[in-house]
């Protein structure tokens, strides 16, 4: 399916059913199935009819889960690529298949329940966005958008259709994170000042040039259906199914991929909001002899950011997050011993009276020295999740059955919201430097971007200190593509 010109009678069309749709949401939110009647309809406590956009990969695997919860059935598929998407398939044979999700939305509309959005991340918010409008809840993979614009509206919008929402940072229903905001809470470590979060990612390719040659395009593949909203560009080998993550117009970098797992343990435990000010230097690529490359299309091979956010009632002051990547790790702790695993992905805490730690999604929390592990008896404070990090899929499937505020989410938009949003922002710093470096020529051994620090204003979405850097918080989309908010 080829994408409508604007003004063209499909695509008012299309706008007109959204928006009428959209207001029937607003004024009675969503119709209970068993109210609209009709053959095989069944009563909303029963089953949730789940739509699939981008069903390979993780769309796979967040299927499954959906489905093994037993509250949930996978009635519709939607993929751009039909290589990826054979397994649900098989999967799921009773599940009908569309290329475009617009078309799925507007001829299925009202036989789903909730949309799964498991696509590159240029395209999660107008998809997710295009479901919340037709009063369909959403569950969007991480990060919940590609841009900050596109993060802020999105929780708003939630709000707004109150529909039931979550993103898919399964670790934020673990009861590892739970168990480090016990201590945290009972003063086990005092009060927190620094935050380490690190990761192996990348493990895909950055800091490289965009190939010169052109790639034949699968005939599986809609490519124009796949770039969606990004920039129109011819097809290239190795993009798809993965290595679009190292692209700024389509991925979000190491941060977009693994911060929603490892920023999200301190934004819950400490209760944080979006930071006040970042800063970040990045690892380069020499090309030639005292000339370090420039590559404005891809991200850097590696970085290290630093937030600062605003002192709670649980930091000593301000509070300082390191994020890492690329290889880059903080220093051991002298009370880990020294055949003691550090993990290649982690977050530590660093308080006054101690420090903790744990691995990807808060897993395997624990206390340093380790031999405290044994010594400190916790009331359990926070509530588990039921199924702990699987019950994140299961949790969103009953709370969708629920109906909006009838169940408490672990990341619903208003919490992904602004985790997302803080991931963006350090990444306008990562892309500051390059902007910095660019102007410096990328020749010698320094240049200005090393000590880049970009001051936040979160009421206006903007940074006030080094306008070019505004350019990526709310990016053009291309021509026929709309976020609709």
């Amino acid at each position: 399916m080829t994408e409508e010109k604007e003004g063209s009678a499909t695509d008012n069309s299309r706008r007109g059913f959204i928006r009428n749709s959209a207001i029937a949401a607003a004024a009675f939110m969503i119709v209970p199935r068993h109210v609209l009647g009709g053959k095989g309809f069944l009563a909303p406590s029963d089953r949730l009819m789940v739509a699939g956009v981008g069903v390979g990969g993780k769309g796979e695997s967040n299927l499954n889960n959906i489905y093994k919860g037993g509250k949930a059935d996978i009635a519709f598929l939607c993929d751009v690529d039909e290589r990826r998407a054979a397994v649900s398939v098989k999967n799921f044979p009773k599940a009908k298949y569309y290329k475009d999700y617009r078309e799925m939305l507007d001829k299925e509309g009202k036989n789903i329940d909730g949309v799964v959005v498991s696509t590159p991340d240029h395209n999660h918010a107008m998809i997710a966005m295009a479901a919340m409008q037709l009063g369909k809840h959403v569950y969007v993979e991480k990060p919940l958008s590609h841009d900050i614009y596109e993060a802020r509206k999105l929780t708003e919008a939630a709000s707004r259709y109150r529909v039931v929402t979550q993103m898919g940072n399964q670790g934020a229903s673990g009861d590892g994170v739970r168990q480090l905001q016990d201590w945290c809470d009972d003063g086990v470590i005092g009060k927190v000042h620094t935050v380490y979060c690190w990761t192996d990612r990348p493990i895909w390719p950055q800091g490289i040039s965009w190939p010169s040659t052109n790639g034949v395009v699968p005939k599986e593949l809609d490519w124009d259906l796949w770039l969606g909203s990004a920039p129109s560009k011819p097809y290239i080998e190795k993009l798809v199914p993965f290595n679009w993550r190292g692209w700024w117009d389509y991925g979000t970098g190491a941060i977009g991929d693994m911060g929603c797992h490892l920023v999200e343990p301190p934004f819950r435990v400490l209760g944080l909001s979006t930071p006040i000010d970042v800063q970040c230097s990045v690892g380069s690529i020499y090309v030639d002899e005292f000339k370090r490359g420039y590559f404005p299309d891809s991200c850097p091979p590696s970085s290290h950011v630093i937030m600062t956010f605003e002192k709670t009632k649980k930091t000593k002051d301000n509070l300082q997050i390191h994020w890492m990547d690329g290889g880059i790790k903080p220093a051991r702790p002298e009370e880990l011993g020294a055949n003691e695993s550090f993990g290649t992905n982690g977050v530590l805490f660093e308080g006054t009276k101690g420090k903790m730690m744990c691995d990807v999604y808060g897993s395997n929390p624990r206390l340093l020295p380790l031999s405290r592990n044994n010594e400190v008896h916790t009331k359990q404070r926070v509530e588990r999740v039921k199924g702990g990090v699987d019950g994140h899929y299961w949790q969103w499937a009953e709370a969708a059955i629920a109906g909006y505020g009838k169940i408490q989410l672990s990341s619903p938009f208003e919490i992904a919201g602004p985790l997302t949003e803080t991931l963006l922002i350090a990444n306008l710093a990562i892309r500051g430097t390059e902007i910095q470096k660019a102007k410096a020529g990328g020749s010698g051994f320094d240049y200005p971007g090393r000590d880049i620090k970009l001051l936040w204003d979160k009421q206006n979405l903007r940074v006030t200190n080094f306008d070019e850097v505004n350019q990526y918080i709310k990016r053009e989309y291309r021509k026929g593509w709309s976020l609709g908010a």
